[in-house]
């Protein structure tokens, strides 16, 4: 045992139980890789003994704690993978002692603090992965020390822009995804020098100014997505981009993108300020398999493509009052209403609308899966049923329209049931789905997690929203990930928002009456009073008896005088 170099072929076995301090006793190892296990407890400071070790990956656990300030003692480290995890505190400024190591990937934990000064001594880093986690501060210079960097992911964190300048340095990245800053608006950074790279990913970075050219002329570039920024300029010259997946939604862009109507990847440019509106040659609002335009153009008098246009007008004299959708299902009556089927593919870059009365659009790509479905089903046998058997799904973004609503409040019922995780210990179901909850532009719910909020998987659950109100004639459901949670959980392509259904009803106060109600005491009001007034003038005292005197002496000829 005392000669054993790796503990490698152990993965996916779903072990339960901690991680025995013992294994800092082992001399020879060289791996430790227990990735996709059911392991708890924390993570033994007796490893940071250990003289030759250079792979220490934990990936898919329930570990705790933090990360012992021991293991910067292991100088041969050249991977430390603790992603999808519960670990937490600060990160220790002993990591900047691990000066052989080129990964450093920490998703998915509840990590807090910035990150230490020190690890701007790691230069062998190729990747540095913290996505996911609550790692405040703004985003540090030292990054420009990671020359040999490809990998850098910043998606999710709570971290501050602007982005670093000398993130210009960084000339081999292949993947660069920063999202979710707050703090002070920039322009987009310099990165022409990055001739590798195939993803760039900078949403909601609060970026400003105009994208530079060279973006469309990178030769390697496979994914773009500059989406809710406050970019500008015209976008018709990036003809070069119809070749990549572009996600450019919720700017200021302006211009006519007749690129993007024969682009052979998907484009998602919905949400911005076009004109001189061009109709698709597949179709109008119906066509929209790979190219979003949904509310991207100031205005349009082409009433087939309504969908189009900002803010989704009604082309007909908005009536509906209510809205029941059974998102990723079949028709289902539910609660005594009937709720309609929504069964189509979805995609990246998708907008589907049914009859006038509702649509959604959907955004994002699971980039470690390509083959990642837009639907979900109770693939563990949880005990769901009616509307929590399916739902929809998307990997950054989905919104549901009701259309043609008439002006007025309303109450909106979103339904959820988390159906992509088990129900027992094992890794499968150590999945977190994390997203926020928006309704007409307002974030209602941060951070929202479904099995948590409902005590567990497989439990359907209703988030109630009173006193929308409907101004235009459309009401906006908005699910959005923001980069938190697991992405590896049971497997890539599971993470992002999802819903099971969504009823839209009259809002009334509680304890008020329904409008049937309400007639129907009026009209009942109506006869009484009539009633009553009626009886008074056979009484005399609204003049009855006046009058009917009056009548008997004319009609004798009898004069009172």
């Amino acid at each position: 045992m005392c000669s054993a170099t790796a503990i490698e072929r152990v993965k996916g076995f779903n072990l339960n139980g901690v991680l025995p301090e013992e294994l800092g006793d082992l001399p020879e190892l060289v791996e430790i890789d227990l990735t996709r296990n059911y392991i708890n407890g924390t993570i033994p400071p007796r490893l940071g003994q250990l003289p030759k070790l250079k792979i220490l990956s934990l990936i898919v656990n329930r570990l705790t704690g933090t990360i012992p300030p021991e293991i910067g003692n292991i100088t041969t480290l050249e991977q430390l993978v603790l992603e999808d995890n519960l670990l937490g505190g600060s990160l220790p400024p002993d990591l900047g002692n691990l000066i052989s190591l080129r990964r450093l990937v920490l998703s998915a934990n509840n990590f807090t603090g910035t990150i230490p000064e020190t690890l701007g001594n790691l230069k062998s880093l190729t990747q540095f992965s913290i996505d996911g986690s609550e790692l405040s501060g703004k985003i540090p210079e030292f990054i420009g020390n990671w020359t040999s960097i490809t990998t850098l992911d910043l998606q999710g964190t709570s971290m501050e822009g602007p982005i670093p300048s000398n993130i210009s340095q960084l000339k081999n990245l292949k993947y660069l995804r920063i999202s979710d800053l707050s703090g002070s608006s920039s322009t987009l950074p310099n990165l022409q020098a990055m001739k590798n790279l195939e993803i760039l990913i900078l949403r909601n970075c609060l970026i400003t100014g105009s994208i530079p050219n060279y973006i469309a002329d990178m030769s390697s570039l496979n994914i773009l997505d500059l989406s809710i920024n406050r970019l500008t300029g015209n976008i018709s010259i990036f003809k070069n981009l119809r070749s990549v997946t572009v996600f450019l939604s919720n700017n200021l862009l302006t211009g006519e993108p007749t690129w993007a109507l024969s682009t052979s990847k998907q484009a998602d440019l919905s949400y911005n300020n076009f004109s001189n509106f061009r109709r698709p040659a597949s179709g109008g609002c119906q066509q929209q398999e790979t190219l979003n335009l949904v509310s991207s153009y100031l205005s349009n008098n082409n009433t087939d493509d309504w969908c189009f246009t900002k803010g989704l007008p009604c082309t007909q004299n908005p009536e509906h009052r209510s809205l029941f959708v059974n998102c990723g299902g079949g028709s289902v009556t539910f609660n005594h209403d009937k709720y309609d089927e929504d069964l189509t593919a979805g995609g990246p870059a998708s907008f589907f609308f049914s009859q006038g009365e509702w649509g959604y659009s959907s955004t994002g790509i699971y980039l470690e899966n390509n083959t990642g479905s837009f639907l979900a089903k109770n693939d563990y046998n949880l005990s769901v049923k009616d509307v929590y058997e399916t739902a929809r799904l998307a990997p950054q973004s989905l919104k549901y329209y009701a259309l043609c609503l008439a002006k007025g409040k309303y109450k909106v019922q979103l339904h959820f049931a988390e159906i992509m995780y088990s129900n027992d210990q094992t890794y499968t179901s150590l999945g977190r789905r994390i997203f926020d909850i928006s309704i007409q532009g307002i974030t209602l719910r941060k951070n929202f997690n479904i099995a948590e909020r409902a005590g567990g998987v497989g439990i359907g659950i209703t988030e109630v929203f009173d006193n929308i109100i409907v101004n235009g004639s459309t009401l906006e459901i908005h699910l959005y990930w923001a980069g938190k949670g697991t992405t590896f959980v049971p497997n890539r392509g599971v993470h992002g928002p999802l819903i099971s259904a969504i009823a839209v009803t009259p809002y009334l106060k509680k304890g008020g009456l329904s409008a049937g109600a309400v007639i129907g005491i009026v009209a009942a009001s109506c006869v009484l009073a009539a009633l009553f007034l009626l009886l008074l003038r056979t009484k005399g005292y609204l003049g009855g008896k006046d009058l009917e005197n009056k009548g008997r002496t004319e009609g004798t000829g009898i004069s009172l005088v």
